[in-house]
């Protein structure tokens, strides 16, 4: 059977941390945990789960942290968690599971992500990251900030969730302070980069230095095609926040020239021609996005909303306004067997019950 280390970052995560460690210590044989700079009890509730808790002197560089904290790790894979993550029952029994069947030629182990959820706890976005990898040089973060270690050898996907499940607000300016160190400094940044400085522009509202950014990082055609798809979704809201319609729809449809349509863009479309009162050409983007397959495993960003409910949703108002009383209350009852608690679902049952 693998053996596992967990290795973890923290700074000031007391409110967390004990939950964190709770749910993964009956998983791994191996705890890390390397401290950023703490001035709260975050080190003191650590040892209570292991005694190997290091400090780091902070660098600004997420990715250096990570790759002592991974130094420090001696089992046979490493294994990455943030403070505000659990393992829920359910994925726990999973990850046992896999642990005692893994093949051991495996590196890398693709989990998924989830950190987005509706009134049920349903995941509503997602996206797989590498979670587990092989104790080995390979095993590297990149990156000063939204670091990832690029998946190698013998990869697998595993049918199991880490949950996000954040208790207090984090600083929205953070990350952009970090990226803007990195260029003040005469950095250049790689084009992953390039892609999340880009967002985190849009992100603080920056609208019209985000949408160059994420000009350039299209126009240099480096970016890996889930990164230049999201790109096009985001440049548009961009575009659209600066109220040119022309330009984003521009940046919707070049999305089409990196991969087959994903809903997500699909749905941006609808909305494109629900927003003029074009409700036809809306219901067709609707359909489209329902026909669109889910593709978890190819590291995107999934809003799972647009992969049913949304565009249910969506058809239901449009083909309202068209007079198509009943094909519009039949999608609203498909929003709903997605998600029944949604308060426009019940909107529209009240609606279309006043309406006959």
């Amino acid at each position: 059977m693998p053996t596992i280390s967990l290795c973890m970052i923290v700074k000031n995560e007391e409110e967390v941390l004990a939950r964190c460690l709770t749910s993964a210590k009956p998983l791994v044989d191996e705890i890390v945990v390397v401290d950023t700079g703490s001035d709260d009890r975050t080190k003191d509730i650590a040892r209570q789960f292991t005694d190997k808790v290091y400090d780091f002197t902070w660098i600004d560089n997420f990715g250096a942290a990570r790759n002592f904290a991974f130094s420090k790790g001696t089992r046979g894979y490493l294994m990455w968690l943030d403070a505000d993550d659990v393992i829920l029952p359910e994925d726990a029994a999973a990850f046992l599971s896999l642990k005692e069947t893994l093949d051991p030629s495996v590196d890398t182990v693709m989990m998924k992500y989830n950190i987005a959820f509706d009134e049920q706890g349903k995941p509503t976005f997602s996206y797989y990251r590498e979670r587990l990898l092989r104790n080995c040089p390979r095993a590297h973060w990149e990156g000063a900030i939204h670091e990832v270690i690029t998946p190698f050898g013998k990869i697998v996907h595993a049918p199991i969730a880490i949950t996000h499940r954040r208790k207090s607000k984090t600083d929205p300016l953070r990350n952009l302070r970090l990226f803007e160190r990195l260029l003040q400094r005469g950095e250049t940044l790689s084009p992953r980069e390039q892609f999340y400085y880009a967002r985190e522009l849009y992100y603080n509202a920056r609208y019209a230095e985000a949408a160059a950014a994420f000009g350039r990082f299209l126009d240099e055609g480096r970016g890996w095609a889930e990164n230049n798809i999201e790109a096009c979704r985001v440049l548009a809201q961009c575009r659209n926040a600066l109220e040119q319609p022309e330009q984003a729809l521009q940046a919707l449809l070049r999305s089409f020239t990196y991969d087959a349509p994903r809903a997500e863009l699909c749905c941006e479309l609808g909305y494109h021609y629900f927003a003029r009162q074009d409700y036809e050409t809306a219901v067709q983007w609707y359909r489209f996005a329902l026909l669109c397959p889910k593709k978890e495993d190819s590291g995107a960003f999934l809003l799972e909303d647009c992969y049913g409910y949304l565009p249910h949703l969506q058809m239901c108002v449009c083909l309202d306004r068209l007079g198509r009383t009943r094909e519009a209350a039949a999608h609203n009852e498909e929003a709903a067997r997605l998600r029944p608690q949604s308060a426009a679902v019940k909107h529209n049952r009240e609606y279309f019950k006043n309406k006959k």
